[in-house]
């Protein structure tokens, strides 16, 4: 069955990634991309050359989610809405943040928009929040329920958008499925992320960088596996999804030090390169993913181990040194810690 499926950022980390998940699966499937190509975005992230691609299964639009009237016009010829679009880097929403309310919030708001006005076309809008909304975990596992208690600029933003989204449901019964990641790693991230950030550190002989004492913890979900829980929300009867809220997860939190001790030992190096900084502002110090949800409903759970995604992510950055390297300059970002001691985080 032939489908139009609009991804907005489409061009970023998971985005990218899950587009070129939709076009090894479904080729009958056309595709939009809709990306603003800031430092976080990148046109040779996607599957193709969208200068020569002849069959136009995807079809790339360079412009800002907050643009009413291309918003609209690319909406009007979609099946199905996935919402990537965000400024995502937490430390980065500590300096600057008013383009992450900008983009996050007023962004989403002209997405949901659109899809209201072509209800009669767009089957459902499915809306990428982030497991940064829960703040610190209250309790061992957090499932979708649990209180929305965001800790800084960027999980504020998409805290908004998420209860902004979901308020478009109980208002107008659009056809909506949010979905709360959590913290995704694999091929195509920006070096301003964790894992990129240590295990280029490690390829260019730099010392690692890590906040606090490290005992922060995050779970982490290779995103192959949430390309994977994407498809089945894609497809899945929307009388048993619309209006919902999914955690996608491993379900085991690690710290960050264990993580790039993993790395460092992964790579052949010493433990010597792991340096520590002053904590970062806002930080949440456990996330654990609850995924019975996701379970129950879609026998769905993660396929890729911790040590496989990590390998593959190694071999992938060790392998596409002339696509991070052109970043280098963007992996630290300088902010006032609590103490006013500047540093870069």
């Amino acid at each position: 069955m032939e489908k139009t499926i609009l991804v907005t950022g489409g061009a970023g980390f998971m985005g990218s990634n899950f587009v070129r998940y939709l076009f090894g699966k479904y080729p009958e499937y056309k595709i939009i991309v809709l990306d603003a190509l800031t430092y976080a975005g990148n046109i040779e992230n996607l599957p193709v050359n969208i200068n020569t691609h002849a069959e136009k299964r995807i079809v790339f639009w360079y412009g800002n989610v907050k643009n009413g009237g291309l918003v609209d016009t690319i909406v009007s010829q979609s099946d199905v809405v996935i919402h990537f679009a965000a400024e995502t880097h937490v430390t980065r929403s500590i300096y600057d943040n008013y383009i992450f309310f900008e983009t996050d919030v007023l962004g989403t708001q002209t997405i949901a928009n659109a899809v209201l006005k072509y209800r009669d076309r767009v089957e459902r809008f499915i809306h990428i929040s982030t497991s940064e909304v829960y703040g610190t975990a209250l309790k061992e596992k957090m499932d979708e329920i649990h209180p929305l208690m965001p800790m800084s600029p960027y999980a504020s933003a998409k805290a908004g958008a998420d209860r902004l989204v979901y308020s478009y449901w109980t208002t107008y019964d659009e056809p909506v499925i949010i979905v709360r990641p959590f913290n995704n790693y694999g091929p195509y991230q920006h070096l301003e992320k964790a894992i990129p950030r240590f295990i280029t550190s490690c390829i260019l002989n730099e010392p690692i960088r890590v906040h606090g004492n490290g005992n922060a913890s995050r779970d982490y979900i290779f995103v192959q596996d949430l390309c994977v829980a994407l498809d089945m929300l894609l497809h899945a009867d929307l009388g048993k999804v619309k209006g919902e809220v999914f955690n996608v997860a491993a379900g085991v939190h690690r710290s960050v030090l264990s993580i790039a001790k993993d790395i460092v030992k992964m790579m052949g190096k010493d433990e010597s390169i792991i340096e520590f900084v002053e904590d970062r502002p806002g930080q949440v110090f456990r996330h654990t993913g609850n995924i019975q949800k996701m379970k129950r409903r879609f026998q769905w759970e993660p396929k890729v181990t911790w040590e496989e995604g990590l390998r593959r992510t190694i071999e992938w950055y060790r392998e596409n040194r002339p696509w991070w390297e052109k970043q280098l300059w963007m992996r630290t970002i300088p902010i006032i810690t609590k103490s006013g001691k500047r540093e870069l985080h």
